[in-house]
């Protein structure tokens, strides 16, 4: 593996925050959806700038997952936990209801060299899976992507999310399971 020689001034202010009710999509600046039925639940996605919202709801019950880079503009109404995307984490929430939910957050700091590597190989990712990405470039001409990839079994929805920026050679990942209890 390869470290990047980059500063370590240079941190994510993702968060990963898990709330037990729906988020409106007037909070986020949208830029894809994508809303799987399957079975006996409903999930719904948002790809945003460098973040992500999945909602997760069957027979009345909603758990929702957003990584966002500034979280001040969130409600706290329904958090049940919010995590810094820096470093290696797992989440996993109490199963007390109808969902059970489990999520880790990955994050590494990659060479430019790597960084380009790893961001032309999520852009073939994103079109051959037909994922919901979005792809810009930052202040500084990096290229960037968010990245969802959604898989769906008869009780769980499985969701990959990976958001790459330039500045840093950051790469973010999560992987979580929302599943019908």
């Amino acid at each position: 593996m390869s470290v990047s020689h980059k500063s370590s001034s240079t941190k994510s202010t993702c968060r990963l925050m898990v709330y037990k009710r729906a988020l409106h999509p007037e909070l986020f600046k949208l830029e894809g959806r994508n809303l799987q039925r399957h079975g006996d639940y409903e999930g719904e996605m948002w790809i945003c700038r460098a973040g992500h919202v999945v909602r997760f709801q069957t027979e009345g019950h909603v758990m929702t997952e957003a990584v966002v880079d500034n979280a001040d503009h969130l409600p706290e109404h329904g958090l049940v936990s919010a995590l810094p995307c820096l470093g290696e984490k797992e989440y996993e929430h109490p199963r007390d209801d109808r969902i059970g939910f489990v999520t880790t957050i990955q994050t590494e700091f990659l060479t430019d060299n790597l960084y380009r590597a790893t961001y032309r190989e999520m852009m073939d990712f994103a079109t051959e899976t037909d994922s919901l990405f979005h792809a810009w470039t930052d202040n500084e001409d990096a290229n960037c992507l968010s990245l969802l990839d959604v898989q769906t079994f008869k009780k769980e929805l499985h969701v990959q999310s990976y958001h790459l920026s330039g500045i840093g050679g950051l790469v973010l990942r999560t992987q979580s399971i929302f599943e019908v209890c």
